[in-house]
């Protein structure tokens, strides 16, 4: 198999943890991408129009798009209900708090490029705004939630490490240590996790 991704992208990081403790890493080609809004990659395009990272190239030739399918592919091929519960309320629930994860990963990178990309004087700051109060909002949601910080590793967990990863990485002064001392604890304890730990993305 061999998996598209950037040091730098969230998403990527999520598969890379995930594919460590499934045990699965050793059987992954790490593929070194470059997606940059604005600029045509014609080459990433023929495996994802969407040009998104990451992507998981089976053996077969088959792609397995979006970070949460790929990991759900890896859970499987570990033999199931590792890190997704198989069935019930539970698998419900936690494909409900991913999702949420999720989006607050999406909103974090839409700020980013509207600052990155738009000049000076062309920046849509209430857009922006808007943008990062949802994933503001969705940190004071998980920080209220003491039973997902403190269960068994999950794909929820490994979301909620790599938005916090990705605040530090892009948004470093943005204070969410101080404001949220639960998540603070919580990504504390995850980076004694060798998955966690190797792979905080380099320095920007």
């Amino acid at each position: 198999m061999k998996l598209t991704f950037s040091p730098a992208s969230p998403f990527a990081r999520k598969v890379r943890i995930a594919a460590i403790e499934l045990g699965l890493i050793d059987k992954i080609e790490f593929v070194a991408t470059t997606v940059v809004p604005g600029q045509p990659n014609d080459e990433y395009s023929r495996i994802t129009p969407l040009k998104k990272l990451p992507a998981l190239i089976l053996e077969n030739g088959d792609v397995v798009l979006d970070s949460y399918v790929i990991v759900e592919y890896l859970d499987e091929l570990a033999g199931g209900g590792k890190l997704i519960p198989p069935s019930g309320p539970n698998r419900w629930k936690v494909k409900s708090d991913h999702s949420l994860l999720q989006g607050m990963l999406d909103s974090m990178l839409l700020c980013r490029y509207e600052k990155m990309v738009r000049p000076q004087g062309s920046q849509w700051q209430a857009w922006h705004d808007d943008h990062w109060n949802r994933a503001w909002s969705g940190m004071a949601r998980f920080d209220k939630h003491a039973e997902v910080l403190s269960r068994p590793l999950d794909i929820v967990q490994i979301a909620l490490t790599c938005v916090l990863g990705y605040a530090d990485f892009r948004f470093a002064d943005c204070g969410w240590r101080k404001a949220y001392p639960n998540l603070d604890a919580f990504y504390q304890r995850m980076l004694s996790r060798p998955s966690v730990k190797i792979s905080v993305p380099p320095p920007a």
